[in-house]
């Protein structure tokens, strides 16, 4: 099945425009990916759109279920004399759908669940209805799965089955993730070295016999140890990373935040305490701009509103810094991740610095925007 969708592929960016589209017609969406590369979070975002209205997400890990968990228990109805069946509790009643304007069933890890239940699965998405139940109007069905090339445990889908869905092959994006991960506070750390070394945002090889490799969802991990690091040895966060990301990366990861360790606190160059930078790695410059621009979020959310000018002049110090300090490329991420990602609304007349940094990176800034 995977030599037919392998052709052409999309980001998670594209992949969520094709799908509302798809949700338009009613038409079943399958969802093909390597181990780790962002679908079922696709799907969390997706639910979250206010153009879908209030949206319910249920999400049924197929490759775990019986038939009968799809396809619901007979029983004998002994008022009619006739064999019935029990609806499944995993699918939404017209009760339950009727409280959202639409109910996405995302059925993951579906070519992973053993050929009774795909049968099951067939009905449901050919028809949509299994059995005696039947799927409520506002229900659209989208199914994911690895692809077999990824040497994952699958099951071939059947023709039948496979032509009912329009397939989608996700592949791992820079630009995706990086949007993704600003918007869940991915540290800063993971962000900064993974924007430096894009190549190890997924190191996954289907030939190899490592049990570890790098994936958009590995680096959320590395992520979530980092946070609660400050009672964690070296040698113990090297390990849990090594066992996130594979030892290789693991190993220049832990390199790139020893450099990173000495940079300024983001904070105090906000504050315009600090306005010199003698570290020059790239990499830890860019964790250092990932950090700048959480801060300045931060302090947004805190009293921006409030106090117009203390939130401006906190803004002008990190656009005075940047042009100061950094090279073009790592300058507009941070412009660009300040006002795209953040929708950070600057002014600038309160902006002392704003004209020398519009003239000098205006162009790259407002290119990158279009992007």
């Amino acid at each position: 099945m995977s030599e037919a969708v392998n052709s052409r592929t999309v980001t998670l960016a594209e992949a969520e425009t094709r799908i509302i589209r798809a949700f338009r017609k009613q038409r079943p969406v399958f969802l093909w990916g390597l181990p780790g590369v962002g679908k079922s979070e696709l799907m969390t975002r997706i639910a979250r759109l206010e153009t879908l209205g209030k949206t319910a997400l249920l999400d049924v890990r197929v490759a775990l279920m019986e038939p009968t968990d799809l396809r619901g228990m007979p029983f004998y109805n002994k008022d009619s004399g006739m064999m019935e069946w029990a609806p499944p509790v995993d699918l939404p009643s017209e009760e339950y759908a009727s409280k959202f304007d639409t109910v996405i069933l995302f059925l993951d890890e579906m070519n992973s669940a053993a050929p009774a239940v795909q049968a099951a699965a067939y009905q449901l998405t050919l028809g949509r209805r299994v059995g005696q139940y039947k799927l409520p109007d506002n229900v659209v069905i989208v199914a994911a799965g690895n692809r077999e090339s990824d040497k994952g445990v699958t099951y071939r889908m059947p023709t039948p089955l496979a032509n009912r869905f329009v397939h989608l092959e996700v592949r791992v994006d820079y630009d995706s993730y990086f949007n993704w991960a600003v918007e869940n506070k991915i540290h800063e750390d993971v962000l900064g070295y993974i924007s430096f070394a894009k190549g190890d945002l997924c190191d996954f090889d289907p030939r190899s016999s490592g049990r570890s490799f790098a994936t958009p969802r590995s680096w959320t991990y590395v992520s979530e140890f980092l946070e609660d690091e400050d009672d964690a040895s070296e040698s113990e966060l090297t390990d849990l990373i090594s066992g996130c990301v594979g030892e290789g990366v693991a190993i220049k990861f832990m390199a790139h935040r020893k450099i990173a360790k000495d940079m300024p606190n983001p904070a105090d160059i906000l504050a315009g305490k600090v306005k010199e930078l003698k570290v020059k790695e790239i990499s830890a410059q860019y964790a250092l701009t990932v950090g700048m621009c959480y801060e300045l979020k931060d302090a947004y959310d805190k009293f921006g509103k409030k106090d117009s000018k203390k939130f401006h002049d906190l803004a002008d110090n990190f656009f005075r810094f940047m042009m100061d300090h950094f090279p073009t490329e790592m300058t507009v991420m941070g412009a660009r991740m300040a006002i795209t990602n953040y929708n950070l609304p600057f002014q600038a007349n309160k902006l002392k610095h704003f004209k020398e940094f519009f003239d000098r990176f205006g162009k790259y800034v407002v290119k990158a925007m279009e992007d």
